[in-house]
């Protein structure tokens, strides 16, 4: 049994007369007994909690910073009519800060063998899966002095999914990519890329690509043309160790890269080539092998949905294993990992003549834009000492960069905003070269 406010309302405005004007037992005695009376009536014709029946609706996932709609119904098969009052519990991260309570709580009447649905808006401040938990009913009687209260199991699940901001980028790409592949200008001509078509020479074609057979045959001269190369295989590889979990502005390294790795999977698909997934530590926590161009996309945001960084040192030989496991035959590798001098030389190095051997190797990294904002630092004592530290740190990525570049490596080194589309723009780059 719960009181509500009115009761206490009721036993006040009932025993002041008597604590002023004739202070007894027996007066207080006269005036609860009643109330007492009425509570225990009140709460006998409340409606039972336990026999109410739910169940829930709704969307099952949703976007970062977008909102969900959950709706759970509420079936009163008693004989007496429900009024109550709901609280609809989930994670704190289901709702921005503050708005909890108004976004969980309920007023709902319920006559007697009818239902009434209700609506809970999320707006999740996380990734992942958020589960909802105990729904708690209190059901109030018909005089509004006390009320049974009790809770309910409704399992339900909304997958928050990563917010994919880079997606702007995707019809700029995309256009280049149609320049590339010879829809919007002349097909281009590179090592190891796949043969077209012929047509007549222009000024200003290499030399290199004239067909003397096929001009032998005609009375112009004629060239080859080409175009990129597709169905080539593409494995991006996240590193999920301790590095990933440091934040750079708001967000988590590791979902700068999540980002970074949308945009190269649309485009890449759209391209013609395999995207395939792999987040590794210490051993896989995600992988998404062998998907058709059209679910690839939808594939990688329900596995990195949920994923988190992990406090471990990344195991590099392990993640050379499992990263020549998954791509057996001549592919593209994109690792998003990070350019601390650290964990490259003394992880990375010794493994990556495995990788460069057989396959293309890209490192992406997330560069901290703070530290740009510390090496034009001037005016000030504590300022200059603040650029010192940043131009130390600029010149121990950029010495790592070029160690790895000296080892056959493109590297990626960009702040969040402009991780992406760099991204992008080297996957373009080494496609229209033939290098994949």
């Amino acid at each position: 049994m719960a009181l509500t406010g009115r009761s206490a309302l009721l036993a006040a405005l009932g025993s002041l007369p008597i604590g002023v004007f004739a202070p007894s037992w027996a007066g207080i005695l006269a005036v609860n007994a009643p109330l007492s009376l009425a509570i225990l009536c009140d709460y006998a014709l409340a409606t039972p909690v336990r026999t109410l029946q739910f169940t829930r609706n709704g969307d099952t996932s949703v976007r970062l910073g977008e909102s969900a709609a959950v709706h759970l119904t509420v079936t009163n098969p008693s004989g007496r009519r429900l009024r109550a009052q709901l609280r609809d519990a989930w994670p704190p991260s289901s709702w921005l800060a503050g708005t909890d309570h108004s976004s969980s709580r309920h007023t709902v009447t319920v006559p007697p063998g009818e239902r009434r649905r209700l609506t809970t808006l999320l707006r999740p401040t996380r990734r992942g899966d958020r589960h909802a938990e105990r729904v708690t009913v209190r059901s109030f009687g018909p005089l509004g002095l006390a009320s049974r209260q009790g809770s309910h199991d409704v399992p339900w699940t909304v997958r928050v999914l990563p917010p994919f901001t880079s997606r702007k980028h995707l019809p700029s790409r995309l256009a280049r990519l149609r320049e590339l592949d010879g829809r919007t200008s002349v097909l281009t001509r590179g090592e190891g890329t796949e043969f077209d078509s012929l047509r007549e020479y222009v000024t200003g074609d290499d030399t290199r690509s004239i067909d003397w057979r096929a001009t032998a045959r005609q009375s112009t001269v004629t060239v080859r043309t080409w175009r990129p190369e597709r169905d080539r295989h593409l494995l991006i590889v996240l590193d999920t160790g301790r590095t990933s979990a440091g934040r750079v502005g708001d967000v988590p390294r590791l979902d700068a890269a999540m980002d970074a790795t949308l945009l190269l999977t649309a485009l890449a698909s759209r391209a013609g080539d395999r995207v395939d997934l792999l987040a590794y530590d210490r051993r896989t926590r995600a992988q998404v092998q062998g998907r058709a161009a059209g679910d690839v996309l939808s594939a990688m945001v329900n596995a990195l949905a949920p994923l988190e960084p992990e406090l471990v040192e990344t195991d590099a030989r392990g993640l050379s294993a499992a990263t020549l496991k998954s791509a057996p035959r001549r592919s593209l590798i994109v690792l998003l990992t990070s350019l601390d001098a650290a964990p490259v030389e003394e992880g990375l190095l010794p493994v990556l003549p495995q990788l460069t051997r057989r396959h293309t190797v890209i490192v992406a990294s997330v560069a901290d834009p703070h530290i740009e904002k510390m090496s034009a630092a001037r005016g000030t004592v504590d300022a200059v000492y603040e650029a010192a530290a940043g131009a130390q740190a600029q010149g121990q990525r950029r010495r790592t960069a070029e160690l790895l570049q000296s080892k056959g490596v493109t590297v990626v080194d960009a702040t969040p905003e402009k991780l992406a589309p760099a991204l992008a723009d080297a996957y373009l780059a080494l496609k229209a070269a033939g290098r994949l």
